[in-house]
């Protein structure tokens, strides 16, 4: 069943597990011992079978992005044949990495933050990886198991200062200006992620349609890569990188304005929809 992580009526933060509109919520005693997902995804236990709190309306709760406190956020660059193509680059010989912070990153139905220092806030559809049973130099035979589940991800990127050096992190990083969600689904209901379908709307426009599999580098591979230059830990999250179709590279450019609504829906996975707002 797929997991969340949200703010209870009373104000207490919690996870649980989603059956349709409603959700079974962890429960104290199970929150005394590990107090939010990531800390329970440490102890490798099914939360279906343990979490022992009351019954709650999707409604009656304020969700939080799936992972609200990751120890990482890896990201991927240029990691569709479609979006390399789009930027006039080659296939890279590794994959390219930079991080967000989680400040950067809100909930399903938040609304998006576009910064007053640009107006070049441009949408990226991706399939996020959360990490389960962490390590270092897991192998790609083994990469599959240290999955926990994956959720929908928009990496909103201010795209002018993404371009102020070859770095990408400014670009990355302000903010609320990209998001997670809207639930966790675990990898023991999503067995072939790569057989999934993502689609990217901006005001009910499709923006980016594509399949997992054109993935340029493919999930065991990124896990391999990634904990070949640091241990992984559950509650990582890997954003796997976004196909072509972006508001930069197209003509004329197309970026997010305040009013607008942008939804990543990925089959097996969910739909996060969120609004845009102008920082004050």
């Amino acid at each position: 069943m797929p997991i969340a992580s949200y703010i209870l009526p009373c104000g207490t933060a919690s996870y649980g597990f989603v059956t349709g509109e409603t959700l079974r919520d962890a429960g104290a005693d199970l929150r005394a011992r590990a107090a939010d997902l990531r800390a329970f995804l440490a102890t490798g236990e099914d939360l279906s079978a343990v979490a022992a709190g009351e019954t709650l309306a999707l409604s009656q709760v304020r969700l939080l992005s799936p992972l609200p406190n990751p120890d990482k956020i890896i990201c991927i660059g240029l990691n569709y044949m479609s979006h390399i193509l789009e930027t006039g680059r080659e296939k890279p010989a590794h994959p390219p990495i930079f991080t967000r912070y989680p400040g950067s990153i809100v909930a399903h139905g938040e609304d998006l933050l576009r910064p007053k220092s640009s107006t070049w806030f441009d949408f990226e559809g991706e399939l996020a990886v959360i990490i389960g049973k962490g390590g270092r130099h897991i192998a790609e035979a083994d990469a599959m198991a240290a999955i926990a589940g994956y959720a929908c991800f928009n990496d909103g990127s201010v795209r002018d200062f993404q371009r102020h050096s070859s770095q990408f992190w400014p670009g990355k990083n302000f903010d609320r200006s990209g998001a997670m969600g809207p639930f966790m689904v675990t990898s023991a209901e999503l067995l072939d992620p790569a057989s999934q379908h993502m689609i990217t709307r901006l005001n009910g426009e499709e923006m980016q349609s594509t399949p997992i599999s054109d993935l340029a580098f493919d999930i065991p591979a990124l896990i391999a890569y990634c904990s070949s230059i640091c241990t992984l830990l559950p509650g990582d999250v890997i954003a796997t990188g976004t196909p072509g179709g972006v508001g930069l590279f197209r003509e004329p450019k197309l970026f997010m304005k305040a009013g607008d609504t942008v939804e990543v829906e990925i089959s097996g996975v969910g739909l996060l929809r969120n609004g845009v707002v102008d920082e004050a």
